[in-house]
């Protein structure tokens, strides 16, 4: 054999190179997303272009706003002191004159501590279902925050919102006792009924004489006081908290097998769907008196909470039901083959998997509610853009109009971004705990 080396066999190992420019970082990433192709490349210049020209007509305006102005006339006066043109700058004086009315309404100034309470009084009853991790003491908290709440808006007796509490006591005593001795459908029948029939007839008598026995009460504060963005979320909310669940059981009653709950879970949920939600809510203005007991007044604003909801409920139930039809039927089957009944095959099988193939959907339909509260003010209610409306009329700011779009369009991004930043947060968690 030769001792001569052979010069193709490498032996010693060459150093590690860094990689080309065009292959890691910024450079890479702008190559393959806004750069591929002659076209996304035409069409990133292109974008660019719009972006540039958008933000260099809209900063200076925003950044040169004025904040501390009284009046429209007086804002315009410092932008033709600076030597500007009075569309070169925004007259934000404007919110912080009226900030108050946009977030309150015409609620008393010396109570804005109320609607504040009752929202951190929300978000810690709501904590406990949104976040399982926490302790499930604060179920209580969840239990007694609608009401709570309810009287910390409205004020008056204290006795109201128990007496209304009151009336679920009855649905849950009256369906297990007629479960026990009767059936099933007349049990939940007796439980729908039974709490109506309560609230209708003897709650408010119920309230009042225990009012004229032990006096437990806050101010009152009408809702003709609430506007602004404080109404949206009193609104939205309520629908929100009540037509999920509300929308589940129209669901399940729309696969029912009993002829008479799939038909009246049908035809609510057309009837419901089948109507634009301006017409229920000049229904809720004008006709829903009608058809309360004689010498019952219904409060405008829970009468337009009752119809918000019941077409939420509507629009969840359908969501709902495009989840339950997804199911495989081995679902139902496996819940049967384990002796489960209806309720217990449901509650531990069938609704998990539902709702979390429903949750863009649900969340999806929130929104939308949540932004359509703005309908209100058709029917004489001050929301934010009634606010707005009356802030225009006031011989001060007539003539403003972009910048109280602005905050208040910022107010729902809000809200609505955090809704579905929760709704991801909540497909992830469920899809790693599946795995």
């Amino acid at each position: 054999m030769s001792d001569t080396p052979i010069t193709y066999v490498r032996d010693t190992m060459l150093p590690q190179q860094a990689p080309p420019t065009s292959e890691v970082g910024p450079v890479r990433w702008a190559r393959e997303n806004l750069f591929s192709s002659p076209m996304n490349a035409i069409l990133t210049i292109l974008s660019l272009y719009i972006v540039y020209t958008v933000i260099s007509h809209v900063g200076p305006w925003l950044i040169n706003g004025i904040w501390d102005a009284d009046s429209l006339s007086e804002c315009r006066e410092i932008i033709a002191a600076k030597g500007d043109g009075h569309h070169s700058a925004a007259c934000f004086g404007v919110i912080t004159a009226r900030w108050h009315q946009l977030v309150f309404g015409y609620y008393p100034s010396e109570l804005y501590w109320r609607p504040v309470l009752a929202l951190l009084v929300f978000f810690v009853g709501i904590a406990p279902v949104l976040f399982p991790s926490l302790p499930r003491k604060l179920f209580i908290v969840s239990m007694v925050a609608p009401f709570l709440c309810f009287w910390l808006l409205w004020g008056g007796s204290i006795w109201l919102p128990i007496s209304i509490a009151l009336g679920f006591g009855v649905g849950v005593v009256a369906f297990k006792l007629l479960s026990v001795s009767v059936s099933s459908l007349v049990a939940i029948i007796g439980a729908i009924l039974l709490p109506l029939i309560y609230w209708l007839y003897l709650s408010g008598p119920l309230a009042a004489g225990l009012a004229s026995i032990v006096p437990l009460g806050i101010e009152f504060v009408p809702s003709r006081s609430f506007g602004g963005f404080m109404l949206s979320i009193v609104i939205g909310l309520s629908a929100i908290v009540i037509s999920l669940p509300l929308g589940i059981l129209l669901a399940l009653g729309r696969q029912s097998d009993l002829f008479i709950i799939k038909t009246c879970a049908v035809v609510f949920i057309e009837v419901i769907r089948g109507v634009p939600l301006i017409v229920w809510l000049f229904t809720a203005q004008l006709l829903l008196n009608y058809f309360l007991p004689p010498g019952s007044n219904f409060d405008l604003t829970l009468r337009v909470i009752i119809m918000v909801t019941l077409f939420a409920s509507a629009y969840i139930a359908e969501v709902v039901r495009g989840g339950l039809a997804a199911l495989p039927k081995g679902q139902y089957e496996g819940g049967d083959s384990l002796g489960l009944n209806y309720w217990q095959s449901m509650q531990l099988i069938i609704l998990p998997q539902a709702l979390k193939i429903s949750i863009p959907g649900i969340v999806n339909t929130f929104i939308g509610l949540f932004k359509d509260t703005t309908l209100v003010v058709f029917i004489g209610l001050f929301d934010p853009l009634g606010i707005a409306s009356a802030i225009r009329a006031t011989t001060e700011w007539n003539g403003i109009y972009w910048e109280l779009f602005l905050f208040i369009g910022i107010m729902f991004f809000i809200s609505c971004f955090s809704m579905g930043r929760y709704s991801l947060y909540l497909e992830k968690k469920l899809q790693r705990e599946h795995r």
